[in-house]
């Protein structure tokens, strides 16, 4: 069985064509992200000389909440919204366990 079908199989999705579309976004979101991350730590002024583990810990930290609305924007733009929606609802319950 091969990659994309797996992936249909496991989200659950009616085709290849939209498994395709959800990487996408995946992959939009992810180049995206990386680049409001730089407009952001620059905005606010985050000096290049910190140590790489203050980086890192501020890396996930802004970006955390960019990622997932920039998810849910390109998942509306390329007409999976519904999918991203459900996926953030049972990302956040995750965090969220009690």
């Amino acid at each position: 069985m091969s990659f994309l079908r797996k992936l249909q199989q496991r989200w659950a999705v009616k085709n290849l064509i939209q498994v395709i579309w959800i990487l996408l976004v995946f992959t939009f979101t992810g180049f995206s992200v990386l680049i409001v991350e730089e407009w952001i730590t620059n905005f606010i002024g985050v000096p290049k000389e910190i140590p790489d583990w203050q980086r890192v810990l501020l890396f996930v930290v802004v970006t955390l909440p960019i990622y997932q609305v920039l998810l849910l924007f390109f998942g509306a733009i390329f007409g999976q919204f519904r999918f991203f929606l459900d996926f953030e609802k049972r990302f956040f319950r995750r965090i969220f366990r009690k």
